[in-house]
């Protein structure tokens, strides 16, 4: 058991102003070849053990919570007491069955500063009303409840001073029905994967960062890639801040665009050109936002496992594919619209667009990672045979950490 690898699901909480504020944590562990996943306790305490004392995802989740699924006997466990107080939020499962002792124990954890969700509400029954005077999170499964009773039932739970979470909001419309209704947070597959917006108009920072990045993609003169930056005083000043940062050790202050450009590099300046695209898409909000920690992780996955697919030159392409592959959610613009624009490899336009090749394969390995299905995860990694669980566990656990830094230094 301590030698099997594992892996998690990762789906951003967010507020009302759709700022992320947490994330559910889904573990997985098993082998691949068996298919087999260890019972719920065994295998949440072997994660437990290992993620947080060996892999460090409390690194990974930066700043912000995470919710975890909790059986009852795992609740009853000793072994929950070893998580961060601070960093978890324990999902009971709606196949818990309330009793005297499981409350008597929900009281301690709450008083030793653990914080307590419940999981899939679908309905209001004066039973569940110990749960709900120890409750912090009421997650209400938005499908399972008929749209006519939703309001209702948000009612009747606000009478506890708990904050409601919408699960499974799939779309804007039901999004801004659960606003309406009073829901407090927010969790579902319209946040982790936005749809397309058509017909989004791209703002003048957007449109500089476009032009920008093809130039660095074509390998422009420098002459032109600074004209353009001067054009956007704003972009000029972030420039000189991230490399004055950069170059920290330096003892000459970076002061002019041109020395910034040569400390910094084409390849980091790629990096950061794209990086800046996502975030100047939410200017309205806070960071991080849901898909620059989305893109910003399947860009580091896909660089992290590029080696073990056989070819070392692959990593920066790899990164590419994996950061451009919302471009078109971010942009409300089809993606070989996008690519008409940008140049792009053959290899890497292949796997945006038909995810053909290489690159294809591994950015469909890291998309079935992010949606938890085990069966397609499966199929993927034989696509990919050099990459085996741990390897996938291990990059996930380090892209989680740099995607967490980039947002964060973008606050």
């Amino acid at each position: 058991m301590h030698n099997e690898p594992l892996f998690l699901g990762r789906q951003p909480i967010l507020d009302r102003n759709q700022d992320i504020v947490a994330f559910e944590l889904l573990f997985r562990s098993g082998d691949v070849d068996h298919a087999q996943i260890s019972d719920d306790f065994t295998a949440t305490a072997t994660v437990i053990n290992h993620a947080f004392n060996e892999l460090g995802i409390e690194a990974a989740l930066g700043p912000y919570r995470g919710f975890i699924n909790m059986s009852e006997s795992l609740l009853m466990s000793d072994v929950i007491e070893i998580l961060p107080k601070d960093k978890i939020v324990m999902e009971i499962l709606e196949t818990v069955k309330i009793n005297h002792a499981l409350v008597e124990r929900c009281k301690l954890l709450k008083s030793m500063g653990f914080k307590i969700a419940l999981d899939d509400f679908t309905a209001y029954h004066p039973s569940i009303d110990p749960f709900l005077q120890l409750a912090d999170v009421v997650k209400i499964d938005i499908l399972m409840v008929e749209p006519a009773e939703l309001e209702t039932l948000a009612a009747k739970i606000k009478h506890w001073p708990v904050k409601l979470l919408a699960e499974k909001v799939d779309s804007i419309e039901q999004f801004e029905r659960c606003m309406a209704i009073g829901f407090d947070l927010f969790q579902g597959y319209y946040f982790a994967k936005p749809q397309v917006i058509k017909g989004k108009r791209l703002s003048h920072s957007e449109l500089t960062l476009m032009k920008l990045l093809g130039q660095v993609m074509a390998d422009a003169q420098e002459h032109d890639i600074e004209e353009t930056l001067k054009g956007n005083p704003h972009l000029s000043l972030n420039l000189l801040r991230l490399t004055n940062s950069v170059a920290c050790g330096m003892k000459q202050k970076i002061s002019s665009i041109r020395m910034a450009l040569a400390v910094l590099g084409r390849r980091q300046l790629q990096r950061w050109i794209q990086i800046l695209l996502y975030s100047s898409s939410s200017q309205d909000h806070t960071f991080p936002n849901p898909i620059l920690q989305l893109a910003a992780t399947r860009g580091k996955m896909m660089e992290l496992l590029s080696p073990k697919m056989g070819n070392k030159e692959l990593a920066d392409n790899a990164f590419i594919t994996g950061i451009m592959s919302l471009m078109d959610t971010l942009l409300g613009t089809p993606m070989n619209e996008i690519l008409t624009t940008i140049p792009v490899s053959d290899e890497v336009k292949d796997a945006l667009i038909e995810r053909q090749g290489i690159l294809g394969r591994l950015l469909n390995l890291v998309e079935s990672l992010e949606k938890g299905n085990m069966m397609e995860l499966e199929e993927r990694l034989k696509e990919c045979t050099r990459i085996t669980l741990h390897d996938l566990s291990t990059a996930q656990i380090e892209a989680l950490k740099w995607s967490n830094s980039i947002s964060q230094s973008n606050e």
